[in-house]
């Protein structure tokens, strides 16, 4: 047998990729829609076991500042309705989980100024601000791309045991979402307690940077079109249930 690496440069990363992208687009397309009334019924959930958790529903990241994106934008309709719908079957539970930074973050190396608390940018999208049951919202103020390091998210989880299916939505699919979902499972994972994390596409997308927009301002380029569905697919192969839509 070879033990020879296989040789990624000059195109053949992308030739040697090709059937598991086209596998990939294929399974995206496939995604079936999730029925929550009927998964609640099906499962015996009472309304306390379910928590929507959102990650970075803000204004700088959806309408204004350097890293908003009209991608991000478009996922917040759906997502106001996946809290409408929830609320409907008398769930209580709903966690929005925000960029809230330092004026002198570290993350800024990696992404420059963005959502520094006590600005606009940092502020709930009114969408959600504005819904009746606003009130009900726990909002977990984070300072990096991780959703429980220092902030008080897990204590929150801690004094609800009882909430076994999560349904997050939010961005960037392939940064604070996916370190969200997987935050949720894995923490679950190691206390072997079976807990569904839901995530639906429609309600999930990340940021695009062209190669070329990159190059000008020095940063790296993020092909938005690969990153949402591959790490649609990471959390997937983590253990969340990948779904198109919650209806």
């Amino acid at each position: 047998m070879s033990t020879t690496a296989p040789q990624t440069g000059s195109g053949n990363l992308s030739a040697a990729s090709a059937p598991f992208l086209s596998w990939l687009e294929d399974w995206v397309a496939s995604l079936p829609a999730f029925n929550l009334e009927a998964y609640m019924q099906e499962n015996v959930l009472d309304p306390d076991n379910v928590a929507v958790i959102s990650a970075d529903l803000v204004n700088g990241f959806c309408y204004e500042g350097p890293l908003a994106s009209p991608r991000i934008r478009d996922i917040v309709a759906p997502s106001v309705e996946v809290f409408k719908l929830a609320h409907s079957l008398g769930v209580r539970n709903f966690v929005l989980v925000q960029e809230y930074h330092t004026h002198d973050a570290v993350e800024f190396e990696q992404y420059g100024p963005h959502c520094i608390r006590g600005t606009h940018e940092a502020d709930t999208v009114d969408p959600l601000k504005e819904l009746p049951f606003a009130d009900l919202f726990k909002i977990v103020h984070k300072n990096s791309l991780h959703p429980a390091l220092g902030t008080d998210l897990d204590a929150w989880l801690t004094d609800r045991p009882q909430i076994n299916t999560f349904i997050a939505v939010g961005d960037c699919t392939d940064l604070c979402l996916y370190q969200l979902a997987l935050h949720l499972k894995l923490s679950a994972n190691a206390r072997d307690s079976h807990v569904a994390v839901i995530v639906p596409a429609n309600c999930a997308d990340t940021f695009d940077m062209p190669i070329e927009t990159a190059r000008q301002i020095g940063t790296l380029p993020h092909d938005a079109n690969l990153l949402h569905p591959l790490f649609l697919y990471h959390m997937a192969a983590n253990g969340a249930q990948i779904v198109s839509r919650i209806v």
